[in-house]
Formats: structure tokens, C-alpha cells, sequence
């Protein structure tokens, strides 16, 4: 019987021991996201892939244009067209027969890069409007302007173009040599400005100007146009705006002779 307790007292202390001994807490390793790629990198990539065609003919047109405009993801693993002697990524669709016109196509391009001035770049779109024939009618290097909404979602570079021709049929969206050269004009902070999340509020600051260069690959929004992005569109800031003579000559101007006040 005292052996048993006994036995029995040794547990109980062996088991208070190891309540009493801490373990060492193990670090928390939380995957690092891969640092985004540089525009010199990307570059290459482009020119070392292989193209799977130089005519507007060759391409698929299995896919119509959204009617909103929808997310495309262009980089490794996309087509790549030799157009014009310059490679490029590229989107093709069939235009829907019904569109009344006239009507716009709509189009966002992502900035690529963590922030603003840091190596960012954007995929500055080319739009092909073509016949029946894959004879193109209509080409535009797509004017981008900034918008910077609520949200990483309804922020980026806006652009459009307008379809008028009734014998449009088909369209490319790819990226011309004089694009993929050019740049964006960006009014916006780089410490503020984030990608991080779709429901990360957007920055409002506009602490600095920026030149953002045009890469070959990116994540660009096509589809028809809806209220959102003509509002966008509309309200995108294209460059710096001209030094007026103040806010209060421009009330003057503005306001009807009869009621502008006396005064210096």
C-alpha cells in the first residue's frame, strides 16, 4: 500500500515538472511573397519567347468582348504575336452583333510593382478594330489617364476607344513598340499608394508626379462600357494641369457680370 502511494506521489510530481517547463516557441515562418519582377526582366522574357503568329488571321476569336469589363492577366504562359516586328502579349475577341452604334470599349491597365517609382510598370494597351477579312479598319494606341477610386479595384490607368464602324467585327488588344516605350503621367504619392488588396482603400494623396514606364505584361480590364469606368474615364487625370491665375479670378470669370461683386 505505501509503495503505491508512493508511486503514485512520484507521478504527480513528475507531471508538475512538465507543466512547469516551457518549451522554446518555435519562430512563425509566413511565406514570403516573391519580389515582383523588373521591367528588364520582363522584357526579356517577352523577347525570348516564341511567337504563335504575325497575322491578325491566325488569331482565335472564340471568345466574345465582355459586356462589363472583365480581368485579363498577361505575362509567362500567354500567347505571344509577332506584330509589326514587335512581340507581344495579346487578348482577342469577337465583337458582340448586337452593340448598337456607337459604343466604347473600356479598358484598365494595373500598375505592376509594389508602389509607385519603385520599378512599377504598366501594360499600356494597342486596339485593333478589324472586318469580317482580319483587315484591320481602326488602330489606336490607347491614351492612359489615372483614377484613383476607393479602392486598389476601381483605381489604375483608364482608357477607351469608340467603335463607329459598322464593319468592325473582330478585336486585338496587344501592346505597339512606340507603347511598350512610352509612359504614363501618375499624380500620386509613392509611400502612399498600395496594391496590396482589392478592399484596401485607395491613397488620395497627391504628394508628387510621376513617369511610369510601359512594360510588355500586366493585368488589364476589356469589356464594354459601363457607368463605373465612364465615370472613371471621365474624371482620370492625363497630365499636369495648366498654372491658373487663382481660384478667385476663376470665380470672377465664372460668375455672371450682374451678380460678381465690386471690389480690387
Amino acid at each position: 500500500m505505501r509503495l503505491r502511494l508512493l508511486l503514485t506521489f512520484v507521478v504527480i510530481l513528475l507531471l508538475a515538472a512538465c507543466h512547469s517547463v516551457k518549451l522554446p516557441t518555435l519562430p512563425t515562418l509566413l511565406p514570403q511573397s516573391p519580389p515582383p519582377k523588373s521591367l528588364a526582366d520582363a522584357r526579356k522574357d517577352l523577347e525570348q519567347a516564341s511567337p504563335c503568329c504575325s497575322s491578325f488571321a491566325d488569331f482565335s476569336y472564340a471568345n466574345q468582348l465582355p459586356w462589363t469589363p472583365q480581368q485579363f492577366v498577361l505575362g509567362n504562359g500567354s500567347l505571344v504575336a509577332a506584330i509589326n516586328g514587335v512581340h507581344s502579349y495579346f487578348l482577342s475577341f469577337k465583337l458582340p452583333a448586337d452593340a448598337k452604334l456607337p459604343y466604347k470599349i473600356a479598358v484598365k491597365s494595373e500598375i505592376n510593382g509594389r508602389s509607385v517609382g519603385s520599378g512599377s510598370y504598366l501594360f499600356a494597351p494597342t486596339i485593333v478594330q478589324l472586318n469580317d477579312a482580319f483587315q484591320p479598319i481602326d488602330t489606336q494606341d490607347v491614351k492612359l489617364c489615372e483614377y484613383m477610386g476607393w479602392s486598389s479595384s476601381d483605381s489604375g490607368a483608364f482608357g477607351s476607344v469608340t467603335v463607329t464602324d459598322k464593319r468592325a467585327r473582330y478585336l486585338v488588344v496587344y501592346s505597339s513598340g512606340k507603347q511598350q516605350t512610352d509612359n504614363t503621367y501618375w499624380e500620386q504619392s509613392a509611400s502612399t499608394f498600395s496594391t496590396a488588396s482589392a478592399n484596401t482603400p485607395a491613397a488620395v494623396s497627391t504628394g508628387g508626379s510621376y513617369k511610369i514606364e510601359h512594360g510588355p505584361d500586366g493585368t488589364v480590364w476589356v469589356g464594354m462600357m459601363d457607368k463605373a469606368y465612364s465615370e472613371a474615364v471621365n474624371k482620370a487625370v492625363c497630365g499636369k494641369a495648366p498654372e491658373g491665375d487663382g481660384l478667385l479670378h476663376t470665380l470672377r470669370n465664372d460668375i455672371p457680370v450682374h451678380l460678381s461683386w465690386s471690389g480690387p
